[in-house]
């Protein structure tokens, strides 16, 4: 009977104060299981100070002597050794537990959400989606392609894929590759409108915009050294990749990344306008809220895109207009 009162005085103690009895309960393991506070101080990494406190604290709470201990000599009373046993489990079970949790931490598993612009997503992340969740089967994946700049924390997603600098603050951003963005139509534009030869020259050409404006810049040049050049739209269009066929179809030139229109330009679908003339760079980017914690699936999603973009650089994917 005595023992049962005194499991209920454990239980009790140990959920009403739990946050502070479990490093006492720790501490007295240790000091059991190694004879010494000294010894149980150096194991657990804190001071002799500490450890003696927290076993003096956990007692009193409990209302029982557990350890006898002098400057000599160090012994466990009755109830301690009582104690012991369950004490270990339960260590042993937190510990397991512990352990447990952070095994499930360190699982590329869950869900992936992901935003990117609709041309690169269907281009270039669907392939690599692809061969990225051979390599982590427990991981499932939500894609969103827009061309909008959609707002990650309201919308749920991990990270986007967006090309050009940062400016939101609340943002984080990893170059995932430098992009090239070049002007560039079609054979059949080109014959019956001309080669441009200057810059001036796209006043009287047709463009086609991505977006909704009637009017934008296109920025020349590099090195803070940009030249700005007013453009008016022939046509706009909110899709990166109507505005693709469009170009495709012989309506105008267009300014895209060279991750979209690789192919064609290697083909001789699209032909490069006014090569001289380098178009301020926008770099391709992972983007994720700061301050909040990569899960692992988010970090080796980055980490995959960083090494599988850069392949593709080495293949000559971004020096195919050169």
């Amino acid at each position: 009977m005595k023992w049962k009162c005194y499991e209920i005085t454990l239980s009790t103690a140990l959920t009403m104060n739990g946050i502070d009895d479990l490093p006492g309960l720790r501490v007295f393991e240790r000091v059991v299981a190694l004879g010494s506070l000294t010894a149980a101080a150096a194991e657990l990494g804190l001071s002799l100070a500490v450890v003696s406190k927290r076993l003096a604290g956990f007692e009193q709470r409990l209302g029982v002597r557990l350890v006898n201990r002098s400057t000599r000599r160090l012994a466990v009373t009755d109830e301690g050794k009582q104690l012991y046993p369950h004490a270990l489990r339960i260590v042993n079970e937190l510990e397991q537990a512990t352990d447990t949790l952070s095994r499930q931490r360190e699982e590329i598993s869950g869900v992936l959400r992901v935003t990117a612009p609709n041309s690169f997503g269907r281009r270039r992340l669907v392939p690599l989606l692809a061969d990225f969740v051979v390599l982590y089967p427990q991981l499932r994946i939500q894609l969103h392609l827009s061309d909008d700049v959609v707002d990650l924390m309201t919308g749920g997603f991990d990270l986007a894929i967006r090309y050009g600098e940062l400016r939101d603050s609340r943002m984080v951003a990893r170059v995932l590759a430098q992009n090239r963005r070049i002007l560039c139509a079609s054979p059949d534009y080109l014959e019956r409108r001309g080669q441009p030869q200057h810059l001036s020259d796209l006043e009287h050409h047709d463009c086609i915009l991505i977006g909704s404006a009637p009017m934008t810049e296109w920025r020349f040049g590099g090195e803070g050294r940009t030249r700005p050049v007013r453009v008016t739209a022939r046509i706009a269009c909110n899709d990166g990749e109507a505005v693709h066929a469009m170009a495709l179809q012989g309506m105008g030139i267009v300014l895209k990344s060279i991750w979209d229109v690789a192919e064609d330009l290697e083909s001789g679908r699209l032909l490069q306008v006014l090569p001289r003339h380098a178009v301020s760079a926008a770099p391709l980017n992972a983007v994720y809220l700061n301050g909040h914690h990569l899960a692992p699936r988010v970090r080796a999603f980055i980490d995959f895109l960083v090494v599988r973009l850069k392949l593709s650089h080495a293949a000559g994917l971004a020096d195919v207009a050169a």
